[in-house]
């Protein structure tokens, strides 16, 4: 290849990857959409004429609690919405929403990535000893949902039965209590669904208002209530422990309900009942519940592209730089390089993923944004597998080719830049692409930090119709077709550095 050429490559690579972390940083997907309240201003809340701002973290696949607004605007709308909307305003707070699964949430207030939680959350004793809590504002029944043909009624008709329930939820603790029964413990709602729908369990436990929907929307379910516990375990807003606007809550809290502004926005929300489709009474499969949802999912798509593609340009970086120490020759450098490998290479990715986004703030006291850590992540994972790939393709290269550079007198940089690396760089690109496709497909992990990519959005929209494979095999198909364009643009490339063979 012409020398030109790479150095040109080279350079475009560099302000490729520039442009692509600047617009990440100008677009913060890792956030989910953030909600401005408009309230008068107040002394108290204001910092230099600025309201403060107050970061709520919600799981949005609850409805009628908490969901995403996808056919529309894609704001977060919700009995717990329209709360936490009219506490922060009346006391003049600005109020910023983020998304992330339900079993994270304690772990964030704790860490300080939101101020607050409002997620159909039940304030338990084993809660209590981690976070405070407001007073309640909702008090919720547990419910049976089973099969119309297998109905379950009572708990003591689910001793023997294998029961779902969504992990770290108050049904799920409840659950735990039941004599006899089995519980497959799962991550969302809509995942309760699917198992109940295809047989795999005999029963899901669910609060009424979820109930509700679940049946209106599977009209081969049934539901059963059963009896209310104590109100002292109703739901409640969960703050860091020691949190100094709890009372500021629990006043507005108190004045709602005195008003009748708490029932108002109740009524809101459970009074309607959605109408049932019968298109689904007769079909397994039914794609017409994607009217409405395809721009909010086709959105991820430049999510997902822009978080592969600074993971790959990151990996392939960092992974040249561990792959010129091992070859190096300098003890120290091989030992680190070596060791990297095998701690990145030995533990999972989620696990990785997962520790850098909540032990950040934690350990350094900053909040990383959700996309920056998953970049990160993903590329510090994907340099480890480029290292030894890279160092192949690098001795693979004739020693002859080392030999005559050392003998004409060119310095060793300047042999790897332009002798080594293009040969090693052809030799490679297969096994450079697989990793690009890899690193494609295993996006979809960014999901359980909120990252809005496409597995997000279809999750969104599985909670709202409690449906998934018609959203899953969509999502398969675009994830299919971004593949199929990558492996054709590296054929191109292929050919290119072939030609002179």
């Amino acid at each position: 290849m012409n020398r030109k050429k790479l150095k040109v490559i080279y350079l475009s690579l560099i302000v490729f990857t520039a442009l692509l972390v600047g617009l990440g940083q100008a677009f913060p997907m890792g956030k989910s959409s953030a909600y401005s309240v408009s309230a008068e201003s107040a002394s108290s809340t204001t910092v230099n004429g600025q309201k403060k701002k107050l970061i709520m973290g919600t799981s949005a696949d609850y409805p009628p609690y908490e969901s995403v607004d996808a056919k529309n605007n894609g704001e977060f709308v919700g009995l717990d919405i329209d709360i936490a909307k009219y506490i922060t305003s009346q006391l003049g707070y600005e109020l910023e929403i983020t998304h992330m699964d339900f079993n994270g949430l304690v772990a964030a207030l704790q860490t300080g990535r939101v101020d607050f939680v409002m997620s159909a959350m039940s304030a338990t004793d084993e809660r209590r000893q981690n976070v405070d809590f407001s007073d309640t504002y909702y008090a919720a029944r547990n419910t049976i949902v089973s099969k119309k043909s297998a109905p379950l009624e009572t708990e003591a008709s689910l001793s023997g039965k294998l029961v779902a329930t969504q992990l770290g939820s108050t049904q799920d603790l409840y659950a735990e209590t039941i004599e006899g029964a089995t519980l497959k413990k799962l991550n969302k709602i809509p995942d309760l669904i699917q198992e109940l729908n295809s047989g795999r369990v005999d029963a899901a436990i669910v609060e009424d208002a979820v109930a509700i929907e679940m049946t209106n929307l599977n009209p081969g379910l049934a539901m059963h209530f059963l009896p209310a516990e104590s109100a002292e375990n109703g739901y409640a807003i969960a703050f860091p422990k020691k949190s100094t606007i709890v009372n500021e809550f629990n006043g507005v809290l108190s004045e709602m309900k005195d008003d009748g502004k708490l029932d108002e926005i109740v009524q809101k929300w459970f009074a309607a009942e959605k109408e049932q489709s019968n298109s689904l009474l007769n079909l397994n499969i039914d794609f017409s519940i994607l009217k409405g949802y395809t721009p909010y999912i086709l959105k991820g798509v430049y999510v997902t592209l822009l978080f592969t593609l600074v993971s790959a340009l990151f990996g392939l970086v960092w992974g040249t730089v561990l792959s010129l120490f091992k070859i190096s020759g300098i003890k120290p450098l091989e030992w680190f390089a070596t060791a990297y490998t095998s701690i990145f290479r030995g533990t999972p990715l989620l696990v990785q993923l997962t520790i850098i986004y909540y032990a950040t703030p934690q350990l350094f006291n900053y909040d990383i944004p959700a996309l920056m850590a998953a970049g990160l992540a993903f590329g510090l994972n994907s340099a480890a597998y480029l290292s030894e790939t890279i160092r192949g393709g690098i001795m693979a290269v004739d020693k002859g080719q080392r030999e005559a550079a050392i003998a004409l007198g060119i310095p060793y940089r300047k042999m790897m830049l332009r002798i080594i690396f293009p040969q090693a760089l052809r030799n490679i690109l297969p096994a450079l692409v697989n990793e690009c496709v890899a690193l494609l497909k295993e996006s979809s992990l960014v999901s359980v930090i909120g990252v809005s990519d496409l597995m997000r959005r279809a999750d969104v929209v599985r909670s709202t119709e409690f449906r998934s494979i018609e959203v899953l095999l969509f999502i398969a198909a675009i994830y299919y077709v971004l593949v199929l364009v990558l492996t054709s643009f590296a054929r191109m490339l292929e050919r290119r550095l072939r030609r002179s063979d």
